[in-house]
């Protein structure tokens, strides 16, 4: 519980902070595949070692990922008759064998119902994930976190030395 308190309090932080807006909606657009795919794929893989090369948010990645993987347990029926009719196609069943008989492909089982109507429905809503996410938080910092700013609670907390000691403590520790 505290694990999951700890992640939420650091996005909120995140969220709070200088952050880029397009780097904290890249990193909940990647969370999002990432919650929405299977684990341990290729496909996961592919994610992190985007996350570790571009500028991405990963701290929001991981905590999208956690709250994504619950709604995809959810839509996994869907998941799985969307997968089974991409399968089922003759069109594509020849690229599927040649697919199938690739050296690394086979490792993303792409093969399995579940993993390809989750990878195609994630694929196909990152774009809009990023999208609606980048929006969120512009309106999230122009709304909430100015009218937190703006009020006399909150000056009356930045005066007292418990925050002067803890901003000091952050200024330190984030160096």
């Amino acid at each position: 519980m505290t694990l999951l308190l700890k992640q939420i309090f650091g996005f909120v932080k995140l969220l709070n902070s200088e952050t880029g807006t397009n780097q904290i909606a890249a990193g909940i657009a990647a969370g999002f595949v990432l919650g929405m795919t299977p684990f341990f794929s290729l496909q996961s893989i592919l994610i992190f070692l985007c996350l570790f090369l571009f500028r991405v948010q990963i701290g929001a990645a991981f905590i999208a990922a956690f709250f994504f993987k619950f709604v995809a347990y959810l839509f996994d029926p869907a998941f799985d008759s969307i997968g089974g009719m991409i399968l089922q196609m003759h069109s594509l069943s020849g690229v599927f064998t040649d697919m199938y008989n690739m050296p690394i492909v086979p490792l993303t089982r792409f093969n399995n119902t579940i993993v390809m109507g989750s990878g195609v429905v994630s694929l196909i809503l990152a774009p809009f994930v990023y999208l609606g996410s980048r929006i969120g938080v512009i309106k999230y910092r122009a709304t909430v976190v100015a009218r937190i700013k703006g009020s006399k609670l909150w000056h009356a907390l930045k005066a007292t030395s418990l925050f002067k000691w803890y901003y000091k403590y952050d200024q330190l520790t984030h160096r």
